[in-house]
Parts: C-alpha cells; structure tokens; sequence
C-alpha cells in the first residue's frame, strides 16, 4: 500500500522556521514528482511547492519565493519543506503529494495521485 506520512507540523511564532519531512512507505519516491500544498480553513487547497522525479526542476508559489525551500533525499526516501519567516497566513494545514506522471513536471492539485494525511502548521504569537 502506498502511503505518504507527513511530519514537522507545529506551532511557531511570526518569523519562525519549520521544517516539514514527507516520507513514503510502501514504495520509492524516486520517480515521483512529490508536491507540498496547503489548506487553511475555509480556503481552497492551494500548490506551495513541487520538485521534479530528478530534483532538477522546482516550482514554488510566487508569493513563497526566497521564504521556503524544497528539497529531497533520496537515500531517505523523503521530501522536504524548509519554511522560513513564517507569516500567519501560512497556517494551514500543509499535505504533500505524488505525481506518477513523472515525464511531465507539473504543480497543480489535479495531476497527484498519492496525498498524505497533512500535518498542521500554526503560526501565531
């Protein structure tokens, strides 16, 4: 059974980091594009980041440029969100994902197949 198990979530104050970690069991990230979005209360789920089967390609919401940061390891099996200079509205809950479409680098919610649970990230004072 594919599964994908986000972590790191948590409180934070303004200004803050966190480090968000999506690992898989059940099958190798490798040849997945993997993408994190989030989704906050009464809001549409949104795309924050993704990364490419072959770490090449990155995309991150513009409004996100220079604050997080995507990254995978591929000997861990795992996909990272580095999040700097938290802001309030980056509460959400965040959820990463899988493309098997792998050929084809995309960010959107309609082109991932495989969803994690989601982890809650809170940043409040």
């Amino acid at each position: 059974q594919l599964q994908l198990v986000e972590s790191g979530g948590g409180l934070v104050q303004p200004g803050g980091s966190l480090r968000l970690s999506c690992a898989a069991s059940g099958f190798t990230l490798d040849y997945y594009n993997i993408g994190w979005f989030r989704q906050a209360p009464g809001k549409e789920r949104e795309a924050v980041s993704c990364i490419s089967s072959n770490g090449i390609s990155t995309h991150y919401d513009d409004s996100l440029k220079g604050r997080f940061t995507i990254s995978r390891d591929y000997a861990k099996n795992t996909v990272y969100l580095q999040m700097n200079s938290l802001k309030p509205e980056d509460s959400a809950v965040y959820f990463c994902a899988a493309d098997s479409f792998a050929v084809k680098f995309r960010c959107f919610m309609a082109g991932y197949d495989y969803w994690g649970q989601g982890t809650q990230v809170t940043v409040s004072s």
